[in-house]
């Protein structure tokens, strides 16, 4: 069961330090079943030092993480991958296996036994690989790989963990205009589908986040800065504030929100 004030995720005073260096400082934050979060601010704000944190990589060294109602350090590591899976940014390349062998690692929580590849655990894989429309790259080597082909086989490989909650860091890094909106659009049609489901979705890119996410929350410094929809924290101040860059935010045609950086606030005359 969630936790008793109905969310997800829900942290209260989180600090954490590495060694002498304040990473994270007094966090305080909820995100509900079925809602998307984006994580944006500038390089090491914290962004991926709370993902580590949410899933128990990091502990804390003060406050608590509450995930799906538990505490995240209070659990053991399989317990932990039933309830969070994480999508990296990168692959390690020296990883010899093909596309159904990494979809399959997903499954490693739910073993039952030394053999854990049962009929029901390739059932799962497979249908992920035609849910990600990968079935064609089966038996490809991960190496041998598109940037958007990669990603959606290791979204693939957290979602048949089939977990409460989906960490995704930068999930659209070096990757080009289409393969950006396409790997967004399979994690939101993911959303749709498992409604229960959290995302949460840390990302440079603050247009793809204000487009796709239900709530964003901006760090700066390990420390929250706002959190609220996409409207209420995506402002050309906070943008100045956070980010020391000029910046102009309209809408288009469409009504979607745009971010146009002008300048670094450094060089503005």
């Amino acid at each position: 069961m969630p936790h008793e004030n109905g969310s997800m995720i829900s942290s209260k005073e989180l600090n954490l330090y590495y060694e002498d260096y304040h990473a994270l400082r007094d966090m305080f934050f909820e995100a509900e079943p079925g809602e998307m979060i984006g994580l944006i601010g500038p390089n090491g704000c914290g962004k991926s030092t709370l993902l580590r944190a949410i899933n128990g990589l990091l502990k804390p060294s003060s406050g608590v993480m509450y995930v799906d109602g538990k505490d995240i350090n209070k659990l053991n590591l399989s317990e932990i991958a039933k309830t969070c899976s994480n999508v990296p940014t990168e692959f390690p390349p020296d990883f010899n296996l093909n596309v159904i062998e990494v979809v399959m690692m997903g499954r490693y929580p739910h073993r039952k036994g030394l053999w854990w590849e049962t009929d029901d655990d390739e059932s799962i894989a497979r249908d992920a690989l035609s849910k990600f429309e990968i079935t064609h790259l089966a038996d490809r080597n991960i190496n041998r790989l598109s940037s958007g082909e990669r990603q959606r086989t290791l979204i693939a490989k957290a979602y048949v963990q089939e977990p409460r909650v989906m960490l995704i860091d930068e999930p659209t890094s070096h990757l080009d205009m289409r393969f950006k909106l396409e790997v967004m659009e399979y994690i939101r049609d993911l959303m749709r589908k498992e409604e229960d489901m959290t995302v949460v979705v840390a990302s440079h890119d603050i247009n793809l986040m204000v487009k796709y996410c239900d709530r964003i929350i901006l760090v700066k410094e390990g420390h929250i800065v706002g959190i609220g929809t996409p409207d209420e924290i995506v402002t050309e101040k906070n943008i100045a504030d956070v980010y020391g860059v000029d910046c102009s935010i309209f809408r288009d045609s469409s009504g979607e929100v745009i971010v146009h950086p002008r300048c670094s606030l450094k060089f503005k005359s």
